[in-house]
């Protein structure tokens, strides 16, 4: 079920750098004038905020916010939290913040949460961009379904390895590693088709992290969307191509599809 936090759980401290949900502080920061069009960046897993400079840099004419989601740059670790906790957070940050309307750009999870956002608030979001955008089921090889069998049949024999799972899982707490394991258990296919909000898909020709079947599974849900596969481009590619993805983003924020 998706609960909105109560707003008293919010508080802003130290200027406005951090606000506190769910008892944990979370990392902000806003650069723009308030009176300008809002444009909020999603990073993705393992990252920060701080991956937008070079983005940021060249969107004149918006408020500009990143958010550190926790664990990652500057906020505080958290328990608990599944990827609605990570909606409800967003949400939250916008209402104490008195954001009516935004543009939501996020990448890999960031898009994930832009996702769920943008269909289950759809007075909220104005305009979506989604880089890599994680969420869509993938399809799995059999060595995958193999792998899973052997890690499970040695567990229940009491022998299984504490180094199984990826990267990003291993270098998480316990506690995140819960986490992890329910963001990338829950697809979003269902909710896309909700999403109103004019909304730009790039994506790398080369990424193997959220390949290009994904982008195109997107671009067919959401009705209101356009495709951009970016040549020699990978996971990163608004770090890769940087300037085109510049170019992308003032064209589509300015003017739309």
């Amino acid at each position: 079920m998706f609960l909105l936090c109560n707003k008293k759980n919010i508080s802003l401290i130290n200027k406005g750098v951090f606000f506190k949900f769910g008892g944990s502080q979370i990392y902000y920061q806003s650069r723009g004038g308030k009176n300008k069009p809002v444009n909020i960046f999603l990073h993705g897993w393992g990252q920060s905020g701080e991956c937008f400079k070079p983005i940021i840099a060249n969107l004149k004419g918006y408020r500009n916010i990143t958010i550190d989601f926790p664990p990652f740059g500057k906020s505080e670790e958290v328990e608990g939290f599944t990827i609605f906790t990570y909606v409800e957070l967003l949400i939250a940050f916008c209402e104490q913040q008195k954001i009516t309307k935004c543009n939501l750009i996020g990448h890999s999870f960031g898009g994930r949460v832009a996702i769920l956002v943008s269909s289950l608030r759809k007075d909220l979001v104005d305009k979506l961009v989604l880089i890599a955008s994680a969420g869509m089921k993938p399809k799995r090889k059999l060595s995958y379904f193999a792998n899973v069998f052997c890690y499970k049949c040695l567990k229940f024999l009491g022998c299984a390895t504490k180094n199984a799972g990826s990267n990003d899982y291993k270098q998480l707490s316990p506690a995140m590693q819960k986490t992890f394991v329910n963001v990338v258990n829950v697809h979003l296919e269902e909710y896309c088709p909700y999403i109103e909000a004019k909304t730009l898909i790039i994506f790398g020709e080369n990424d193997d992290q959220t390949p290009v079947y994904m982008a195109k599974r997107l671009n067919k849900l959401i009705k209101t969307s356009k495709l951009c596969i970016l040549k020699h481009a990978g996971h990163f590619c608004f770090i890769e191509r940087q300037i085109k993805v510049c170019h992308l983003l003032q064209n589509f924020l300015k003017e739309g599809l």
